[in-house]
């Protein structure tokens, strides 16, 4: 196992072993542990001090059906504490070919500054250079993509930033490469680009020629746990509906718990649901075919698909792809009901290199003070491209929904410690909304999403229990570099999880591995955010949405504190 350590201020590299203690960990876990034992928590987050990890999953590199994601992780200049963001793409899959099992960048810059100098960052079996890149700073992801391919070859994988990164705004992502060469999965939340901006990155190259997969222990057992991991998967019935109708499949049914953003969560139901729903989508672009494709794989080798490329009325591709969370915060949220201005808003957003989430519900607080009408899509990409030009007010934006709701001064602001809430209002969805509340990481549907749970989503005394099961599982999906969705499979026999750890490490672990590792990261991510001075203050839902009351069910979050403060007590 083999950690590279880049320092962009003297711009060297030194390849060395992991300690022990790091051994049986990746990914999130892995990223938790190194930020805990090497950065100090209070440190200013843009600043030399902060450090950058770019982790792989224990179970990427070997094309495990959508099991190849990479975690990124740092102190979030957004939340305050222990970040972790994730994304698929080939990234994961090159590094693990390299035999990297984290890389960190540390230090700064001797004169960092937004304007440069910017540097493309190569690695390979080779080592590293730094190579000017002055002559890409102010591009859009996609331009940038594009240049470092013709330099670099398509073979190549490349995290990268766009101007957000660069400006050093706090909802900045790092997209990364998908299997088919464009730089559209983000690992967007809780601005890890704008650490990497303030690093003097514009982007990493990854070169993994003359590399191999990772070898496995008992190659026999792998396969055999392999094939039934991929069987459980392929014949699960959600796999279908999401290669159907991808992540928008769950329009509807938010909808239907009366827990969709709409109008800057001022309601949980939205009128035009049915003309930005999964089912609409697939329908309309099944009729404008072109490059239109209503099933998309993120990853190489993943059965389950649930990416798609949304073309425009002339068979052209507009954005790739056009998720679930993108089409909450910028179209309901926004009161659009329309897909293709959808589509057209999530491309600039994405271009800059921005969360969509986060920079949706900055856009709902701009309406909410009279910056936008809901519903105007015209104005909302104006108001996008005050962010490209770098005003004072596509900054405020651009820094994301708690940001705005400072300046602007917005009292109805969707987040929770910084970070601005996923596409379940918390007031219908509590569980999801304790998750919000509790986790490390701010609000975060992907750290412990409770939408699916067979409980009543309105009774406030079932939800910490749900919300900490979806965590701890989460958390230790993240460690394997597991998509959400391969949960699926895993859950139908949950045995396989251990199988395939043993037969390609060599371990003896047990069956309950996975709430091992959620539980381990879980804890080192609390342990830092302590060390950074977070308390149980932290851990609160905004207070309009515990006194106002949510149509159509005219809910409120309350969930006792008391079971939000013992939600660790393992």
């Amino acid at each position: 196992m083999q950690v590279w350590r880049v320092n962009v201020r003297t711009q060297t590299l030194n390849v060395e072993p992991a300690p022990d203690s790091w051994a049986r960990l990746g990914g999130r876990g892995l990223s938790a542990r190194i930020l805990l034992e090497e950065v100090p928590p209070p440190c200013e987050p843009l600043g030399r001090y902060n450090k950058l990890v770019f982790a792989p999953g224990l179970l990427v590199g070997h094309m495990l059906t959508s099991c190849d994601r990479l975690s990124v992780g740092g102190k979030s200049p957004m939340t305050g504490g222990i970040k972790e963001a994730n994304a698929g793409g080939t990234t994961g899959l090159h590094m693990t070919n390299m035999g990297i099992r984290a890389l960190i960048l540390e230090d700064q810059p001797a004169k960092g500054s937004p304007e440069g100098p910017w540097w493309v960052l190569h690695l390979s079996l080779k080592g590293a250079r730094f190579e000017p890149a002055q002559d890409l700073a102010g591009l859009g992801v996609f331009e940038t993509g594009r240049q470092l391919l013709a330099r670099y070859g398509n073979k190549v994988a490349i995290s990268l930033i766009g101007p957000a990164g660069e400006m050093r705004l706090f909802a900045a992502g790092i997209q990364n490469l998908d299997k088919d060469r464009v730089p559209s999965r983000i690992a967007a939340r809780g601005g890890l680009g704008a650490v990497m901006g303030a690093k003097g990155l514009k982007a990493i190259v990854f070169d993994d020629t003359g590399g191999q997969k990772p070898p496995i222990a008992d190659l026999q057992a792998f396969k055999a746990a392999q094939k039934r991991f991929t069987k459980n998967t392929v014949d699960h019935p959600q796999t279908k509906l999401y290669q159907d109708y991808g992540t928008p499949a769950m329009m509807r049914m938010c909808d239907g718990f009366g827990g969709l953003p709409t109008r800057n969560f001022s309601s949980g139901r939205f009128e035009g649901t049915e003309k930005i729903s999964g089912e609409h989508m697939r329908e309309l672009l099944l009729a404008r075919g072109g490059e239109s494709e209503t099933t998309h794989a993120c990853m190489p080798g993943c059965v389950i698909q649930c990416s798609n490329v949304y073309a425009g009325a002339d068979g052209k591709a507009i954005v790739a792809p056009l998720e679930f969370e993108t089409i909450g915060l910028l179209g309901s949220n926004l009161g659009i009901d329309d897909l293709d201005t959808v589509a057209r808003l999530n491309w600039e957003v994405s271009d800059l290199g921005l969360d969509t989430i986060d920079t949706g519900a900055a856009l709902g607080v701009a309406a909410e003070a009279g910056l936008m009408k809901f519903g105007d899509g015209v104005r909302a990409l104006e108001l996008l491209r005050e962010i490209r030009q770098g005003t004072p007010l596509g900054r405020i934006l651009g820094h994301g929904a708690a940001m705005a709701g400072k300046v602007l001064g917005v009292l109805r602001v969707p987040v929770v410690k910084g970070q601005a809430m996923s596409a379940y209002d918390p007031r219908a969805i509590k569980g999801t909304g304790t998750t919000y509340v509790t986790s490390p990481q701010g609000a975060d549907h992907t750290a412990g999403n409770t939408v699916r749970a067979k409980l009543d989503h309105l009774d406030p005394k079932v939800q910490a229990a749900a919300s900490r099961a979806s965590q701890v599982s989460m958390a230790g999906f993240d460690t394997l570099g597991a998509c959400i969705f391969a949960g699926f499979g895993f859950m139908v026999e949950p045995a396989v999880i251990p199988d395939l750890l043993n037969a390609r490490y060599g371990w003896q672990v047990g069956p309950d591995i996975l709430q091992v590792l959620g539980k381990e990261t879980i804890s080192l991510e609390r342990e830092f955010n302590r060390r950074a001075g977070f308390t149980t203050v932290h851990d609160r839902i905004p207070e309009y949405m515990r006194t106002e009351p949510l149509p159509p069910h005219n809910a409120v979050y309350d969930v006792p504190e008391e079971d939000l403060d013992g939600i660790f007590n393992w």
